[in-house]
């Protein structure tokens, strides 16, 4: 191959080590970073596919001609653009050059990327579009297939791992090397949420101080998630109305905000790092241009907590800037910080003029090892380090260091003869083997306790003789899972146990008569085969049950629930089924996995050119001039007959299912290649991220009544249809633009939420601290169970995901809860007020609460409530 061009030796020359981005130098940051000389491993590079295994990732190093020369996909990127080589760093990197080359193979190669896109990725989760200070996204490459083309990214984006995504004029071969520059974001900052900036109305054209590179989101006034202009290392310069980069708008450099009214105002920063941290000091770049309204902040007020879910230190670091600064030179303010440990800061600056111009935030920071204790948690208090020593040279002299000091043997004073010691190891091996013994029968003793304690509980947890007749007036229905048939739920299920036994149990056995008074009953809690989760329909009143060999789409089937992620979602009813509208299957981009499904994976996908889609496949607020985001459900290949006719019943179900707050179907991609079901996928994700991430403090009271409103939109609209959710939860919303909120159900096919569920034998998984006595106890669901579990969730928006409902109480005794609340004794426990909650408002939880279904409110009157916000203020 040909040498290198002028400019990569000077790069190489450049001193190895690290620089320190706590003052980010983009002149400096253009190391190499690894992809030539092999410092990068093969495993951290993958493709979305190769020629051949001689053209794979691996091969895609620029200047090296490992196998056939190059990375090389397996078909030609026009016009679809969906090829991309990802190199994954490992750590977190600020990415300022890109090097690429075409595959020369000693001559015989031909095939070079004349332009590429970029995106990059800080959790390999969630896939950001690079784009240039004028909003351009497509990169310049080679002209031939031996050159280097270096390209500088301005800005720069901080990513963990990047993709690169080959571009063409038309169909043709194309192939890459490729290498990265840059340094380690040693920083350790992941984002940063601030108000959105502003426009100032100067003479003779109005000054934009808008974030323009902030690569978050943005609800309202607020941007969150994401970082900007704050931590790209450019200085604004003393003049904001000029920018040190050419052809951009006036004020570039700067992001400002105006004073707002009230008695002390002040802009709020937070700022979240990557791990725990020791911070010495804050520095600020401002601007102080007095003649046009600008000055520096007079106080600066900084709070730190080290997790997400804590409340934050109570002790803020203050630092006042003494007198007024007349010099109108924009400079930076050093804060003190004095060596708090944070992974979490949030601060306020308070105004002294009229408006407030940052360019550059930094942050002086150390790394802070985390002990953990034996529990797992980080140990309540430092140990004193008098004490450590202390013991230590005590440990030394009575243990290994003893041995090596010879001491003369103690005298007898009457005999003149040394005194045999007394042998103690023998001592205090009996010792120690007494101790074991009695901690073993301690905890036999407590084993037979706690089994004697769950005997009671379970005996007593038993309907009364009225409420059993009513569930046996129901008839049971059947459910086919995994082509297995199982008798579904009509009356709950118990059998005559001898009175030592109590414990739940698999349904092994057919239930008989019900025992005479004073006999134990085992509810047989796991009489669902396998975990519940899924919209199903309430069995109306006569409703027969469903005959398996019947054809597709009976009117008179009835879904059971399901399993995890997958919902079977209830057959159609008396109303006709639609049909199903076809979705284009070469418009999914593959992004990411969210997780296992009962028919199969479920995937991210995004769809490029939304208003090319069938008029059926259309959402109604389909964005403009960006990618429409789609949850696609895969049938797996191997599915049997009767999976494959539940899939279909599921995508026939939620065809009918149109309304706002109702997360919608937009099509089936059949003919050759898997079955999938295609739904909309909300921009920001599940609710319970949402709201648990950096912006759930922000959200106000009445923003989060806004969100509880739509949930209950949703679910009024589900009940009028008599279909019941069975898994309510913020994991099952879904969050769009403007904090629009969509009930979804796939949340339990995602590891992220294997916590919220509680196994049974080993086979299904309960939302049981989201469920309603009857469900957990009697195995009873109506859309007042779906009202006992919207209550237990508009907890959990209250309290913005920051911990789990009942957290101090195991399963075991959420489970006892439940039989607390059948027995209405007074001794249930309820979900405490959130912090900040009217009582009001938790009054109306409480009546979702309550132990008899015909008492909690209709989806109805609970969206009324929180729409008006009438008497919850």
């Amino acid at each position: 191959m040909g040498g290198l061009p002028p400019i990569l030796p000077l790069l190489l020359l450049l001193p190895t080590g690290t620089v320190s981005l706590e003052q980010l130098d983009l002149s400096r940051c253009r190391f190499a970073l690894g992809m030539q000389d092999g410092s990068i491993p093969d495993s951290h590079l993958s493709a979305s596919s190769a020629w051949s295994d001689s053209t794979a990732a691996r091969h895609g190093r620029l200047g090296r001609s490992d196998g056939d020369g190059a990375w090389c996909p397996a078909g030609p990127v026009f016009p679809q653009e969906q090829e991309f080589l990802e190199v994954d760093l490992a750590r977190l990197h600020v990415v300022t050059l890109v090097g690429t080359q075409g595959r020369h193979a000693g001559g015989h190669g031909r095939e070079f990327t004349g332009s590429y896109r970029l995106r990059y990725s800080r959790d390999r989760r969630r896939w950001l579009r690079w784009r240039d200070r004028w909003g351009q996204e497509v990169i310049g490459g080679n002209e031939d297939p031996e050159g280097v083309v270096l390209k500088d990214l301005a800005p720069p984006p901080v990513a963990r791992a990047l993709r690169i995504y080959p571009r063409a004029p038309r169909a043709m071969s194309v192939c890459l090397r490729l290498e990265l520059y840059g340094c380690p974001w040693d920083a350790g900052l992941l984002s940063y949420t601030a108000p959105q900036g502003q426009v100032m109305l100067l003479d003779p054209a109005p000054v934009v101080l808008n974030d323009s590179t902030y690569d978050g989101y943005s609800v309202g006034p607020l941007q969150f998630g994401g970082l900007g202009q704050l931590a790209d290392g450019v200085l604004g310069l003393d003049d904001f109305t000029r920018t040190r980069e050419r052809r951009l708008w006036p004020g570039y450099d700067y992001v400002g905000w105006r004073r707002p009214p009230g008695p002390q105002p002040h802009v709020e920063l937070e700022f979240e790092f990557e791990a725990l941290r020791s911070f010495r000091a804050m520095q600020v770049h401002c601007n102080n241009m007095h003649t046009r309204g600008v000055s520096i902040f007079k106080e600066v007020e900084c709070l730190f907590k080290r997790t997400l879910a804590t409340a934050w230190e109570p002790t803020p670091a203050t630092h006042s800037l003494a007198g007024t600064m007349k010099d109108p030179s924009a400079r930076s303010i050093m804060v003190p910080l004095g060596g708090r440990q944070a992974r979490f800061i949030q601060c306020h600056f308070f105004f002294s003029g009229e408006w407030m111009l940052f360019s550059e935030v930094t942050f002086f920071s150390d790394m802070v090892e985390e002990i953990v204790g034996s529990s797992g948690w980080p140990p309540a208090s430092p140990p004193d380090p008098s004490v450590g020593v202390m013991a230590i040279h005590e440990d030394q002299w009575h243990g290994d260091m003893a041995t090596n000091i010879t001491t003369p043997a103690p005298m007898d004073p009457n005999r003149g003869q040394p005194v045999a010691k007394a042998d103690h190891s023998h001592t205090s091996i009996l010792i120690g083997c007494l101790v074991a013994i009695i901690m073993l029968l301690l905890g036999v003793i407590f084993l037979i306790l706690w089994r004697q304690y769950w005997k009671k509980i379970l005996g007593k947890a038993r309907p009364s003789e009225d409420e059993l007749r009513v569930q046996l007036s129901v008839p049971g229905d059947t459910i086919v899972i995994n082509n297995v048939t199982a008798a579904a739920r009509g009356p709950p299920r118990y059998e005559r146990i001898p009175p030592e036994e109590g414990e739940y149990q698999e349904p092994t056995r057919p239930p008989g008569p019900p025992a005479p008074p004073g006999h134990g009953y085992r509810l047989l809690l796991a009489t669902y085969a396998q975990p519940m989760g899924g919209l199903g329909r309430a069995p109306p009143d006569g409703a027969k049950p469903i005959n398996t060999d019947e054809p597709e789409g009976g009117a008179e089937a009835y879904a059971e629930a399901d399993v995890t992620g997958g919902s079977a979602y209830p057959a159609c009813g008396p109303a006709p089924c639609p049909a199903l509208p076809a979705f284009p299957r070469r418009r999914l981009r593959f992004r990411q996995k969210l997780g296992e499904g009962q028919f199969g994976e479920v995937l991210l996908c995004e769809v490029e050119d939304p208003q090319a889609l069938p008029p059926g496949s259309r959402p109604p607020d389909l964005p403009r001039g960006r990618p429409l985001l789609v949850a696609v459900k895969v049938l797996r290949p191997d599915a049997t007959k009767n999976a494959r006719r539940d899939f279909l019943q599921e995508a026939r179900t939620m065809g009918r299912l149109r309304d706002p707050n109702i997360v919608r179907l937009l099509g089936v991609c059949a003919g050759p290649g898997p079955l999938c079901i295609i739904t909309e996928y909300m921009e920001h994700g599940d609710l319970h991220q949402f709201l648990g991430g950096p912006t759930g403090h922000a959200l106000s009271l009445a923003t989060l009544l806004h969100v509880g409103a739509q949930i209950a939109s949703g679910m009024r609209f589900l009940s009028g249809l008599n279909v019941v959710h069975r898994d309510l939860a913020t994991r099952n919303c879904l969050v769009g633009p403007g904090v629009t909120v969509k009930v979804a159900d796939f949340g339990m096919s995602r590891p992220l939420y294997t916590a919220h569920y509680y196994r049974v034998r080993g086979r299904a998984l309960l939302p049981i601290r989201w469920m309603a006595w009857e469900c957990i106890l009697m195995g009873t669901f109506t859309p007042a169970s779906d009202a006992w579990a919207f209550g237990v969730t508009l907890w959990e928006v209250l309290t913005r995901c920051r911990e789990q409902p009942y957290g101090r109480l195991s399963d075991e005794q959420v489970i006892a809860n439940a039989g607390h609340h059948f027995r209405a004794q007074g001794r249930q426990e309820y979900l405490p007020c959130p912090p900040g909650c009217p009582p009001a408002l938790h009054g109306v939880m409480l009546r979702c609460w309550a132990r008899d279904a015909a008492d909690r409110p209709s989806f109805g009157l609970l969206h009324r409530l929180l729409r008006d916000r009438s008497g919850l203020a």
